[in-house]
């Protein structure tokens, strides 16, 4: 028997939400009912161009028995505001990056959804690039050996009308942070998704090419594994024009760098058959916006509503469970306390969301 469609709502109005619009109409178990805003103006008029009527009432929405699940996609300091009353109501929950800007609002999203049965589950849509599926594999089977190096650039450029167009942007108490939080977390959480999470960081940060803003447009920090490997992250929206993502492994056994979602070095000392395919498999469908926050696509937004509406149907967890998503936020705090203190900070993991460094998102 054909199961019914999830019937979504969309939490937010701004250029994401538009992604997430297009990704529910790719998925054929997935249905678009409502859509609500903080901006009545900008959320009526991105109801229209899709049909749907404005919702201006949140918790009457969330009560809906018409509703299954919701994306969020507002300002990063009101995730847990947007997603907490239909985490309330038993709903699924799909949350943009990062989960939440502190972790007591973060973990308060966890214990909500697991309090009420709810699915929460987190965007990090680059870790489903081939790329990335790839290195991950490789992780899984060892065949880095001992890992020595993890490292990760993310050297993007954002104009500075950027920040103006939008009064959020470039906030502490909305965006939570800069170039870490808003764009790095992406590279943040794809390295601990590979090489786990680091039991040590030191950080420093800048703004340098932007005005008006309370937050960085620059950083970069160090890391201590608790194996004793080291690693770096540079985050930066300061980078003219932007260039491609970049992670690089490197073990005893062998190293590898993904760009973006193009293998760009592969080689290890127990060579495999498949090997040459994996270096010149080219680019997958995941695309990051470098230099134009607009060129993102859609696909893995499409891919993780489609894993939602199976886990759903299901009654499994997602592809990225909430207590995951909250690792990048976790690490970049972490990171900021650093910058605030001069001083190298250690990462405390509360016994009840133990670090990962699970397969969820390997296919």
């Amino acid at each position: 028997m054909k199961a019914s469609p999830i019937r979504f709502a969309i939490i937010g109005s701004g250029s994401i939400a538009e992604k997430h619009a297009q990704a529910i109409a790719a998925v054929p178990g997935a249905k678009l009912i409502a859509v609500w805003g903080r901006d009545p103006n900008r959320g009526r008029s991105f109801a229209k161009t899709l049909g749907l009527d404005f919702v201006t009432d949140l918790p009457s929405l969330a009560a809906r028995d018409d509703l299954d699940a919701v994306t969020i996609a507002t300002p990063s300091g009101v995730h847990a505001e947007s997603s907490l009353p239909f985490l309330r109501q038993g709903k699924a929950v799909l949350c943009e990056k990062p989960l939440e800007i502190s972790m007591e609002k973060a973990d308060l999203m966890i214990d909500t959804a697991r309090e009420h049965g709810a699915i929460l589950a987190g965007v990090f849509q680059q870790r489903l690039g081939v790329g990335a599926q790839a290195m991950k594999k490789a992780v899984c089977d060892g065949r880095f050996g001992t890992i020595t190096l993890a490292s990760a650039q993310l050297k993007w450029w954002r104009e500075q009308t950027y920040y103006d167009s939008v009064s959020w942007r470039g906030t502490l108490l909305l965006d939570g942070g800069g170039a870490l939080m808003n764009q790095g977390i992406h590279v943040v959480d794809l390295l601990q998704w590979l090489a786990g999470m680091p039991s040590e960081v030191f950080s420093y940060s800048a703004c340098l090419a932007h005005k008006r803003i309370e937050v960085e447009d620059t950083a970069i920090i160090a890391l201590r594994y608790p194996s004793g490997a080291l690693g770096t992250i540079e985050a930066s929206t300061a980078c003219k024009p932007g260039f491609a993502m970049r992670i690089e492994l490197c073990g005893d056994k062998g190293s590898a760098v993904l760009e973006d979602d193009r293998i760009a070095r592969w080689q290890f000392d127990d060579e495999r058959p498949d090997d040459e395919s994996v270096r010149t498999m080219g680019s997958g469908a995941i695309v990051g916006g470098s230099g134009d926050p607009r060129a993102i696509g859609f696909e893995g937004h499409r891919i993780l509503i489609e894993d939602l509406v199976g886990a759903i149907h299901e009654k499994r967890p997602p592809m990225i469970p909430g207590s995951e998503a909250r690792n990048a936020v976790q690490l970049i705090l972490a990171a900021y306390e650093s910058v605030r203190s001069g001083k190298p900070c250690s990462l405390f993991q509360p016994k009840k969301y133990a670090q990962t460094n699970s397969t969820d998102g390997t296919k």
